[in-house]
């Protein structure tokens, strides 16, 4: 028996989702490799506003990265300053080592801004659909049209 999921049935009766199983791929891949560092939530805050809120203890403003490219936000963590050389840890339980987060968008979503507090870091995002693609509603006549061709 084959672990291969096939989304060929799906394709069949959608129309412009041609990268779609390589999304799932990917996403498969990488909820296989086990990335969980630092842990992470992704919170609907209404129909069109998002926020992701990363765990990250320990690092500060300077030491964080945000980079939106191509529908992909990534955000890359590493501690720049080493502290005081005076500091003999005893135990070390904040994990303070370098980390790279990626994100893939939807269509039309746009990040608002991101803030630094209390160890964890938000990132506000925002749907902004534009009027050209918003849903149309397409009056229905009753009178038969003539064919102008």
């Amino acid at each position: 028996m084959s672990n291969v999921l096939s989304l060929a049935p799906l394709f069949r009766q959608s129309i412009g989702f041609d990268r779609f199983n390589d999304l799932f791929e990917s996403a498969l891949r990488s909820s296989e490799a086990g990335s969980s560092y630092p842990p992470y939530n992704v919170e609907k805050h209404g129909d069109d506003s998002y926020r992701i809120v990363i765990a990250a203890a320990g690092f500060q403003d300077n030491d964080l990265e945000l980079q939106v490219e191509r529908g992909v936000l990534t955000v890359n963590g590493a501690k720049r300053d080493k502290g005081s050389d005076s500091v003999t840890f005893l135990h070390q339980g904040i994990a303070q080592r370098a980390f790279k987060l990626s994100f893939r968008l939807a269509d039309h979503i746009e990040v608002k801004g991101a803030a630094l507090q209390h160890g964890l870091l938000n990132i506000d995002l925002v749907r902004i659909v534009p009027e050209e693609a918003k849903a149309k509603r397409i009056p229905i006549s009753t009178e038969r049209p003539a064919l102008d061709y």
